[in-house]
């Protein structure tokens, strides 16, 4: 039953406009609604499990089929509002920094505050803001917290494509962005889904990949994943691996940096995202003396918190045994080796092997 503000059947229609434009409002980039109907995905994801390209992501092959069925998410769910909200800085560079050895690279999304505490916040008042027009109404929010698909959702709601690097893409914004979601009973009009994935014969995503964690296009193996490797992975870092990793501490970006549409890409002017504590280009040696004290004061309210402090330490002794072979480095690395642990020290000694050659 619709509440009594939607009693005209033109009522929808102008409330799904309205909801538009509020969440420009309340700073998203784009606002599209969908039915969803991911039936269709369900094969697909079964065999990346299968072939355990998740990892030790074991959360992933947990909820059965409620992923697929966004009803089983939240009771009475008939419509999802599909947003999006820019997150990359003006002032931060992104090729240059990888080129900086010395230097450390985080991924641009992880540089200021947390985005899901940013996003739900704004999903909510969203949420709210439709509820003081209409009265009461069936809905739950989302970001990146729940088995939602949320490139799929977003595909079939016209935000834009999903590439062949696994991200969704828009020609208005390039991949620079971050998804949220709302759920909802209200049956909103729906939005044109995407029907071409303007990718082309393009395949810089795939070939310039530094760990080729690419299978083939649109399948990742994330345990060649240099994001999953420095932030969901637990103990050591393949060997074969750590060499390609360059200065990357925490996340990459290099799928994103090599698109063409990345050019489209739009800056974000929420201070939320704006760098702390000079993530975006503090040098290794800086970061690596940080005590957990330190970190965990530094990374408050950070997505950066995630990894945790023993395997900050450890990508970043990963990233000195790529860095520029110095006097400095050696010696920081040689300090390492007194306080850390078992782990970070297997990691200090492959660094300074790499200094000996």
């Amino acid at each position: 039953m619709l509440p009594p503000a939607l009693s005209h059947p033109d009522d929808l229609t102008n409330l799904a406009n309205q909801i538009k434009h509020w969440a420009v409002e309340f700073g998203f980039a784009d606002a599209r609604i969908v039915a969803p109907d991911l039936e269709q995905y369900k094969e697909g994801f079964k065999k990346w499990l299968d072939n355990g390209y998740h990892a030790g992501m074991d959360y992933l092959a947990n909820h059965g089929d409620m992923r697929f069925h966004p009803e089983q998410l939240h009771a009475g769910t008939r419509r999802v509002i599909s947003l999006r909200m820019h997150y990359l800085p003006q002032s931060v560079e992104t090729v240059e920094r990888l080129k900086t050895k010395e230097k450390a690279y985080i991924a641009r999304y992880a540089l200021g505050r947390d985005y899901h505490k940013l996003i739900r916040k704004r999903l909510n008042q969203l949420a709210k803001k439709i509820q003081e027009v209409i009265g009461d109404h069936g809905y739950r929010a989302f970001v990146d917290s729940a088995p939602v698909l949320e490139r799929q959702i977003a595909e079939q709601a016209g935000m834009g494509w999903i590439g062949k690097n696994t991200l969704l893409l828009t020609p208005k914004a390039g991949s620079w962005f971050l998804l949220g979601e709302i759920f909802t009973n209200l049956p909103l009009p729906v939005d044109q889904p995407t029907r071409t994935r303007h990718c082309g014969s393009c395949s810089a995503c795939l070939t310039q990949c530094p760990t080729d964690a690419f299978v083939e296009p649109w399948v990742l193996d994330a345990g060649k994943c240099i994001s999953y490797l420095t932030i969901e992975h637990k103990g050591p870092i393949p060997v074969e691996l750590r060499s390609k990793m360059g200065n990357r501490i925490f996340g990459c970006d290099d799928c994103q940096l090599v698109c063409p549409w990345t050019k489209f890409a739009k800056h974000t002017e929420e201070d939320d995202f704006q760098p702390r504590h000079d993530l975006d280009s503090e040098d290794l040696i800086t970061l690596f003396a940080w005590d957990e004290e330190t970190f965990l004061k530094n990374t408050e309210g950070s997505p950066i918190r995630r990894t945790g402090y023993e395997n900050w330490r450890r990508n970043i002794a990963v990233a000195l045994g790529n860095a520029p072979s110095n006097k400095e480095t050696i010696d920081a690395l040689k300090k390492g080796l007194v306080s850390s642990s078992e782990l970070v020290n297997e990691h200090i000694h492959w660094a300074l092997k790499q200094h000996q050659q």
